[in-house]
């Protein structure tokens, strides 16, 4: 996580919807100023931002304090965007770039980092599902031999123990 200049301990911990709204605005102003991602969302996506931001305060809302206020398919959202623009790696990298940081000057604890490790998972699964291509969190390569073992035998229940 990219910490700001101040100590983190200086940092409150994510510990409601407040603070969750407080972090998706400070965001998605990054995320609109940003050349490349301000782009996709305000011209290709056309994002009508006063009903974009509460849904993602659900959303998250959702992920991190389990609310169940959210509704609605992220991934069917991506991949409506495929024939439209460019959606690389490269820009969800540079979407994990900028939350990381602006998660890093907000906050800072254990709420602030499992955020942050949502987001990095929540992005590989979009990418993975909307370009059709293995999630690369699962890499082989990637893989302690106890973990291959383990993921081997979630895809063959045979050889499980």
């Amino acid at each position: 996580m990219i910490l700001p200049e101040s100590t983190p301990s200086t940092l409150p911990d994510i510990t409601n919807r407040a603070d969750l709204a407080r972090l998706v605005d400070a965001f998605y102003a990054k995320v609109q100023a940003d050349a490349d991602l301000g782009h996709v969302f305000d011209g290709v996506a056309k994002v009508n931002w006063e009903s974009h931001l509460p849904k993602i305060c659900d959303f998250w809302d959702t992920v991190i304090f389990r609310a169940g206020t959210f509704r609605g398919n992220p991934i069917a959202a991506h991949a409506n965007l495929i024939p439209l623009t460019n959606m690389s790696w490269s820009l969800f990298e540079r979407w994990l770039h900028l939350f990381r940081e602006s998660v890093g000057e907000l906050f800072f604890g254990e709420k602030a980092e499992h955020i942050v490790r949502c987001a990095e998972d929540m992005a590989s699964v979009i990418y993975s599902r909307i370009h059709g291509v293995p999630d690369p969190r699962f890499d082989p390569e990637l893989l302690s031999p106890e973990q291959r073992a383990r993921y081997s035998s979630y895809r063959n229940p045979r050889t499980a123990k």
